[in-house]
């Protein structure tokens, strides 16, 4: 076969640094938006960015060649420099070191997109580490509780 190809769907989570709520509604949506230039420059593509104030989640098509650790790097290093360098009030905003990312087929694309696109209703109800914790069991992905939040 002369070409490769590839359908790679990947939904990552990651907090903000001790899970400050630092992303504030005034320049959420900015900061997303700012997701998909970083996407668009690094052929992967977004397709939904959304969160709460504590954390960020991202829907994204990645090429052939990403590599996971190598995609969440660009992606926190290159927004947490976007809010350094635009949000005057910011300056001490990081994300938290660890992250998850989750597979998606095609068919659950619609599932996680809309519930990316209403975090805050979702919220509502369920804390982030309940929500993350179910996340890692869904995936049956182990995790020791002492490590998950530091």
């Amino acid at each position: 076969m002369p070409q490769s190809f590839a359908a790679a769907y990947l939904h990552f989570v990651f907090n903000t640094k001790n899970r400050e709520p630092w992303i504030e509604p005034a320049w959420a949506d900015r900061l997303y938006g700012y997701f998909g230039g970083i996407a668009k420059g690094n052929k992967q593509r977004l397709l939904i960015a959304g969160g709460m104030p504590d954390h960020a989640h991202l829907l994204v098509s990645i090429g052939r060649e990403d590599t996971i650790a190598g995609v969440v790097g660009t992606w926190k290093s290159g927004s947490s420099r976007w809010v350094h360098d635009t949000i005057p009030h910011c300056a001490g905003f990081a994300w938290q070191s660890g992250y998850g990312a989750f597979s998606v087929s095609q068919s659950q694309l619609e599932v996680v997109t809309n519930y990316i696109r209403n975090q805050a209703e979702h919220h509502a109800k369920t804390m982030f580490q309940q929500e993350y914790r179910a996340m890692l069991r869904k995936h049956e992905i182990a995790f020791d509780e002492r490590y998950v939040w530091d």
